[in-house]
């Protein structure tokens, strides 16, 4: 499954994204908030109509009565400059009103699309996160979720309203100017939008560059952080630093590019609405020079011209943020569009565990088509037993508790629990029977507490403790200052491996499946650890059907069936002692370990 590309989705359609959108704006659940979006238009509209129809004619009547020069008309003279003012704070009144009443209708869009795009990368399989950097999902979604509310405030809060006041404007102009200053003000919005459409394209193009090396270099530093001990490890630090510092100068270059663009754009921009303010005066001014219009006409004009020129203004800055908002939003929708691998079957039911009777049968898989990871693999595995898998690196044991897991559909054969084909039951059903112990434990950047707790939601404070003191963890976590509120940092950093491998152990403990992984459990451990801890995985595997995935042999001595996988296939299979009287395979790994424990005996 390829990466979803960034950069394709700025080619994506404007309109089509943004219809795409919509219904976030009008759910069909949500009567309220398609009110609210209805109270929020007639403010809309009330505020529009009191800029252009109040405003500017209480300012040109105050004009002309003070251009006859009659001083006795003071009074009304005052009460239309109080007009002209009263119907300016009218605007900026319903202006407010408006977004007060629309902020529910963002925040919820917001809510509802991050909360689809979370729920469906968790949906998605583990091909796809393994392929894909955590940074640059991450950024794709913060800067996605942002553009949501943004774009909605100006799809209708300056478009919508902004065509609203050039229409009426144009029937001003027409019923009291004619014909002329119609056509050139249609003239001037029509190149106006032309000009700021035809920058802004070439300006996303810039954007989109600067957006994929700001994408890039957080991507690179959120992974080098990830790993400092590597960096450490290899005395990298003045390189990972070099590396950052050479993807921000090409991030700067390019943001340098794309801000002096602006600058064209606004240059260009204030040329057209000057040239049409210029030309509509003068126009104005000729006919009240030929007495057909008044001095407050000039004013009139003038007024609605430059209230028209502020969201005209605006409209090229809206549009290159519903543009670049647009560009972010697609990246967002390229996830959600993003297939999942691995889906219920129509009809899926869930999975009744009854005994745990685990079986492979003719198992196939690869990761990739040209490359075959198992090659017809038979395990049975009775109910309550325990079964050891063993083999060299690249064998596929790991594969096998994926495969258990379904976090990858199989190419041929099919695993079945308790008669039940893994393949036909929900994924949810499937992965609630089973529980692991992974070799490398990865923690939430929590509590002790949450990351036990994680294994079954809803368990409770009682319960958690419960599967500590299993896990023969819970006298150490009382003997820390806050006890199971402390935090164990990024990725469980600050305990031991031991530590964490018990935690892994107590949340497999709370979550109490009857089937149970461990996938090298305890192979990443110093032998002192892993004999403690193998004392505390032998008593949970009581009563379990267990698969144990082993590289040790001496782990696995007790082990009711020991499979040895060699390039995908069966090798041998049997007891410990069965396996060592055959002398193949198994006894052969057997004698090597021996031979490097007693070396690394005698070296200490």
């Amino acid at each position: 499954m390829p990466p979803v590309s960034e950069s394709s989705s700025a080619d994506r359609p404007l309109w089509p994204t943004i219809r795409r959108f919509l219904p976030y704006l009008w759910p069909a659940d949500a009567p309220g908030l398609k009110l609210r979006i209805v109270g929020a238009m007639a403010f809309v509209l009330l505020s529009k109509l009191v800029q252009v129809y109040g405003a500017p004619f209480a300012l040109k009547g105050a004009v002309d009565r003070m251009a006859i020069d009659d001083r006795s008309a003071v009074t009304l003279v005052v009460l239309l400059v109080i007009g002209y003012a009263a119907a300016r704070l009218g605007g900026v009144f319903f202006d407010n009103l408006r977004n007060v009443v629309f902020e529910r209708v963002g925040q919820e869009a917001t809510r509802r699309l991050a909360a689809v795009t979370f729920r469906h990368l968790h949906r998605l399989s583990l091909r796809f996160h393994l392929e894909r950097r955590t940074g640059a999902i991450t950024k794709v979604v913060e800067r996605g979720t942002k553009s949501i509310d943004t774009m909605l405030y100006f799809l209708l809060f300056n478009i919508a309203p902004t065509i609203l006041e050039l229409a009426l404007v144009l029937q001003i102009f027409g019923s009291r100017f004619g014909g002329w200053l119609v056509a050139g003000t249609l003239a001037m919005v029509v190149g106006y939008i032309a000009f700021t459409r035809w920058v802004t394209d070439w300006r996303a193009k810039l954007r989109e560059q600067m957006n994929d090396l700001d994408t890039g270099a957080v991507a690179h530093a959120v992974d080098s952080l990830l790993n400092f001990e590597t960096v450490k490890y290899f005395n990298a630090e003045q390189r990972e630093g070099d590396r950052y510092e050479r993807a921000m100068t090409a991030y700067a270059n390019a943001a340098v590019r794309s801000e002096n663009s602006l600058a064209w754009l606004n240059i260009g921009q204030a040329l057209i609405t000057n040239a049409m303010l210029a030309f509509g005066m003068a126009l104005v001014a000729y006919g009240w020079a030929r007495g057909e219009f008044t001095s407050g006409d000039v004013v009139l004009v003038s007024t609605l011209l430059s209230q028209l020129f502020r969201p005209l203004d605006m409209l090229g800055w809206v549009y290159r943020t519903i543009r670049q908002g647009v560009i972010d939003m697609a990246a967002m929708f390229d996830l959600i569009d993003q297939p999942a691998e691995v889906v219920d079957v129509p009809g899926a039911k869930p999975l009744t565990v009854t005994g745990g009777h685990v079986r492979f049968e003719g198992v196939r898989f690869g990761y990739d088509p040209d490359r075959t990871i198992l090659k017809g693999i038979d395990l049975d595995v009775p109910p309550g037993s325990t079964l050891a898998v063993v083999g060299p690196s690249g064998a596929g044991k790991s594969t096998l508790a994926r495969i258990l897991y379904r976090f990858y559909d199989l190419t041929g054969g099919r695993v079945t629990i308790d008669g039940q084909d893994i393949g036909q039951v929900t994924q949810a059903s499937l992965r609630a029977a089973i529980g692991i112990v992974p070799q490398d434990t990865v923690l939430f950047n929590d509590t002790i507490g949450y990351n036990i707790g994680y294994g079954r939601d809803g368990a409770s404070q009682a319960e958690i403790e419960a599967a500590a003191r299993g896990a023969a963890i819970g006298a150490f976590i009382d003997s820390l200052p806050d006890g199971y509120a402390t935090r164990v940092g990024e990725r469980g950093l600050k305990l031991s491996g031991g530590e964490k491998q018990r935690v892994a152990i107590a949340r497999t403990l709370l979550k109490n499946p009857p089937i149970l992984i461990l996938d090298e459990a305890t192979s990443a451990l110093d032998t002192r650890t892993e004999h403690e801890i193998q004392s505390t995985l032998e008593s949970i595997e009581r009563g379990r059907t267990t698969i144990i995935i082993a590289h040790r042999l001496s782990t696995i001595v007790g082990a009711d069936q020991i499979v040895v996988l060699d390039q995908g296939m069966v090798a041998e299979r049997g007891t410990h002692a069965e396996l060592l009287a055959k002398g193949g395979l198994y006894a052969e790994m057997w004698a090597r370990q021996a031979q490097e424990q007693e070396a690394a005996l005698a070296e200490a």
